[in-house]
């Protein structure tokens, strides 16, 4: 749980208060980000995006960069409110096509994912999934290939060596 609520390390730490209010804001800002948009999804080019944002998806992605700042001035990136932002970020940078932005926050999410999560989880192995695709819809075969691998040796101990799932990831990869 430390890990997961950590604060920046700085010469002169955060105070108790300042963490408090931050982690109020945190909690509002999710919530306002959540009432902005529908829980409705479509598949974007095998990426999972959402549909039908109340808001346009430009202004959603402003609300996450602009609470990714505030709360990153208090939060280390492996911080579960930090990470639950940039993973909605990620999610709105899928949705608009965005490839280089969506890698660039998955990157980010991929390390504390590995941290927080055990070892074989499907939630780690989700995150190599989407950026091994990404990679590959970058055309940088070599990342992709070795995303992809790590989401595999995953998903085999998860779903057994045989499941569609991963047939269907090594039927990608040759594919490529």
């Amino acid at each position: 749980d430390k890990e997961k609520l950590e604060i920046c390390k700085l010469n002169d730490p955060p105070s108790a208060e300042t963490v408090k209010d931050m982690i109020k804001y945190a909690r509002n800002v999710i919530e306002e980000f959540r009432r902005a948009k529908h829980y409705k999804y479509i598949l974007c080019h095998r990426f999972i995006a959402f549909l039908d944002f109340f808001l346009p998806p430009s202004e959603l992605l402003e609300i996450c960069e602009l609470s990714l700042d505030k709360m990153g001035a208090v939060f280390e990136d492996s911080n579960v409110y930090m990470l639950h932002m940039m993973y909605q970020a990620m999610g709105v940078c899928l949705y608009v096509q965005d490839w280089e932005g969506a890698l660039c926050y998955g990157q980010k999410i991929i390390r504390p994912y590995s941290k927080h999560y055990p070892s074989y989880s499907l939630n780690v192995a989700s995150m190599w999934l989407k950026l091994g695709r990404l990679h590959m819809a970058l055309k940088n075969r070599t990342a992709g290939v070795k995303a992809l691998k790590r989401a595999i040796a995953i998903m085999e101990v998860a779903h057994g060596k045989d499941h569609p799932y991963i047939s269907e990831i090594k039927k990608e990869l040759e594919d490529h």
